[in-house]
């Protein structure tokens, strides 16, 4: 157990409790609560949408899928940019601007108010929809975060999990949306620094392109996004049922109220670059990492697939960086469960008790 790494999530957990409680007395009502009263800047919006989208799977899933299938499963992370970049073209100004109109804060409250349900039936079952998927969702997250502390410090996940949704549920309940989205700003941030420095480094670690070539196809696997791991060609149908990954975004309630939450439709077209950037960078660093994984650590067990991040940090790395490095992932994990936590409470708090009352 490195203490290095420990005081560095130490650290990590204290600030993000301090931003819990400094937007705690920032919050005065309840749509600063749910939608930090409308007023979310460029740069917030960008960044906390994308980190809570993309959670653990970004720095532990996809490069995983790239280790153990090659670059043909880089057609997953094709789809994702594109479908980022056609929810934020099509989906964001015009949710934006309705929500307002109809003053709805959350999206099953949107549905009933859009098409005039008067049942209520409809924001009720959207409503159900969203807290059965997104317990399931959180889940998962909860299980990468065990992952991560298991393969760090040799602890038992379980209690990894305890001790991360205690920090998680603190801060999100006690600052509301705006403590989430800021907190997410910082983890997305982190996020982007580790995706692009670990990749380098390890791209160096294994002597260069022609290495790194070399090293893949030794292990009967390819750099041909067209190709599979067993050398033959990949099928049509494969590349757009894997591309298909995008279609989610148009759905995902914890991205769609970020773009309920903007200050201002002028804000938009910025946001929307700002996020693109760091979508196309981000996925492109994943699957590098997860490429030269292959090479560095040729003999992994497919159990231990999802964790060649970490493996690469802990390598690579000197105990204080791979602290902070490492941390990014527990902000990939924690930047998608605290948005579903809080979407979950809205649906709740808005949906159901507020209604029924």
């Amino acid at each position: 157990m490195s203490i290095e790494s420990l005081v560095t999530f130490g650290v990590y957990f204290i600030f993000l409790l301090g931003v819990g409680i400094y937007f705690y007395k920032k919050t005065t009502n309840i749509e600063d609560y749910l939608l930090g009263g409308r007023g979310m800047g460029s740069w917030v919006t960008a960044l906390s949408a994308q980190a809570s989208d993309m959670s653990g799977w970004l720095l532990m899933g996809l490069p995983g899928a790239i280790y153990l299938s090659g670059m043909s499963e880089s057609w997953i992370a094709i789809g994702l940019f594109i479908g980022t970049m056609l929810n934020w073209y099509f989906v964001s100004p015009r949710l934006r601007v309705s929500t307002e109109q109809t003053k709805s804060m959350t999206l099953a409250s949107y549905f009933e108010s859009r098409f005039q349900d008067p049942t209520g039936l409809l924001r009720i079952l959207s409503s159900l929809i969203i807290l059965i998927f997104f317990t399931i969702y959180a889940s998962s997250g909860l299980v990468a975060a065990g992952k991560l502390f298991e393969a760090m410090f040799g602890l038992d996940y379980e209690i990894a999990v305890v001790c991360g949704a205690i920090v998680i549920v603190l801060y999100t309940f006690l600052g509301g949306f705006l403590a989430v989205c800021w907190t997410d700003l910082f983890q997305g941030a982190l996020m982007f620094f580790a995706i692009l420095i670990v990749p380098y480094v390890g791209f160096n670690a294994v002597g260069g392109f022609d290495a790194l070539l070399a090293g893949i196809e030794a292990q009967g696997k390819s750099l041909n996004i067209f190709q599979t791991v067993g050398g033959g060609s990949l099928s049509l149908i494969a590349i757009i049922s894997t591309i298909s990954w995008g279609l989610g975004y148009f759905g995902q309630p914890h991205i769609l109220t970020r773009f309920m939450s903007i200050r201002s439709l002028k804000d938009l077209p910025k946001s929307m670059s700002i996020a693109g950037v760091w979508v196309f960078i981000s996925l492109l660093g994943a699957c590098s990492v997860g490429a030269i994984a292959i090479v560095l650590f040729p003999d992994l067990a497919s159990s231990e697939k999802e964790k060649v991040f970490i493996f690469m940090i802990k390598d690579l790395f000197s105990p204080w960086v791979a602290g902070i490095l490492l941390a990014a992932i527990l902000s990939a994990i924690m930047s998608t469960i605290d948005s579903q936590l809080l979407v979950s409470s809205s649906v709740l708090t808005e949906d159901f008790y507020k209604k029924k009352s």
